[in-house]
């Protein structure tokens, strides 16, 4: 096998740019985000139902914008300016959080800020694989998305031992979150070199039917899978519920998204690496497998160790997973239309993740969580039987 160190160090500089911009952004928006519920229903006198509604709205809109900023790209032939303009817009919003006297500025801050996400999230993705050597490509978006995991965790953190040391100022954490925004930007903007436009690029509607056929069966295949896959994971907020009905104390509670991330950060490169060298529907079905023992866990559990053995092979699937669908996105669709097609994949990415969690929020209600974690086991055994059909039709 060949030595780790020397795939990273042949990993264009580019990726590692991307990466770095994704872990500031995810440190400055989870400052904010794991904060913002408490502060919106303590400070600002919001119901529990209005953030529930203004979260919703907000991750429904950046989910429509994606599709047409991937779109974009495609038909202009460039990546980076979009992707530049999502992330300025994001880091725009972050002082109209602390400057929020009540709900109307805050709501159009959380709004422009997933606009942002919207559009930066097809580009960026579509740049990786325009700069990644294709023997490289999963390793890749492993890497990119080890140091986006790490911003995921390292901003609640951060959180944490600020509202300690400046006494729960809420206000003072969401200005602090500012700078590492700010950093994301210039660094993407100094440190990111776009491959020039083929020279024969035309820009054309990639939307059109005759576009759209283009993107062939197998990239739809995909499609498919991720949407019946991510039925199957839904909300990590279930995790943390889970952990706290089997008695992990409240204090400690917001540390197990922090173990689920550090293990997802940990696995998400070594699993990238290899899917360079392993057959992609192979690595997909081993991470279903590690999501069915996850789900057996955490729904049989009786007392919260085992609760917290099933977090951590929560992240280790998404270590082996999330890189590789978009390793797989990247490679089934035409390079002229990997905008489009991630725009697609994302959308029904995430149209997928609001119905698993509504339904796993109604049996959780109806039938108590192991309804709702043996429900997930069962997405997981339909998305299997969805992988032997492809690769039946395959052969």
């Amino acid at each position: 096998m060949a030595d780790p160190s020397s795939t990273l160090s042949r990993i264009p500089s580019g990726i590692w740019m991307l990466g770095f911009v994704s872990l500031l952004m995810d440190v400055s928006s989870e400052m904010i985000h794991s904060l913002l519920p408490l502060f919106m229903v303590t400070v600002l006198g919001s119901s529990v139902f209005a953030v529930g509604l203004i979260e919703g709205i907000a991750e429904a809109t950046a989910l429509i914008v994606k599709i047409f900023s991937g779109a974009l790209s495609d038909y202009i032939g460039r990546r980076k300016g979009l992707a530049l303009f999502g992330y300025g817009l994001g880091a725009a919003t972050k002082p109209l959080f602390a400057l929020a006297p009540g709900l109307g500025l805050l709501v159009a801050a959380r709004f422009l800020d997933r606009v942002g996400k919207g559009i930066r999230g097809a580009p960026r993705d579509a740049l990786v694989a325009d700069i990644a050597p294709p023997a490289l490509r999963g390793a890749a978006f492993g890497l990119r998305q080890a140091l986006d995991t790490v911003g995921a965790f390292t901003g609640p953190l951060l959180a944490t031992g600020l509202m300690l040391l400046w006494a729960g100022d809420f206000r003072a954490v969401f200005w602090a979150a500012c700078l590492p925004a700010v950093l994301c930007v210039l660094l993407l903007a100094l440190g990111v070199k776009e491959p020039a436009a083929p020279a024969t690029h035309e820009r054309r509607n990639p939307l059109r039917a005759e576009a759209l056929r283009r993107l062939g069966r197998g990239y739809a295949g995909i499609v498919a899978i991720g949407a019946v896959f991510t039925l199957a994971r839904f909300s990590e907020a279930f995790l943390v519920l889970r952990a706290q009905q089997l008695g992990v104390p409240v204090a400690l509670v917001p540390l197990v998204m922090v173990a689920m991330n550090a293990v997802y950060a940990a696995s998400a490169y070594p699993f990238g690496k290899l899917s360079d060298t392993m057959d992609h529907r192979k690595l997909l079905a081993l991470g279903l497998l590690v999501l069915i023992a996850s789900d057996l866990l955490l729904g049989l559990a009786t007392a919260w160790p085992l609760a917290l053995a099933g977090v951590a092979l929560w992240g280790v699937h998404m270590g082996m997973t999330q890189g590789l669908l978009a390793t797989m996105v990247a490679e089934a669709a035409p390079a002229e239309l990997r905008g489009t097609a991630f725009g697609f994949f994302n959308l029904a990415s995430g149209l997928a993740m609001l119905v698993s969690s509504m339904l796993a929020g109604a049996l959780w209600d109806g039938f108590g969580p192991g309804a709702t974690f043996m429900a997930g086991a069962g997405f997981c055994m339909l998305t299997l039987l969805g992988l032997a059909i492809l690769h039946l039709r395959s052969r």
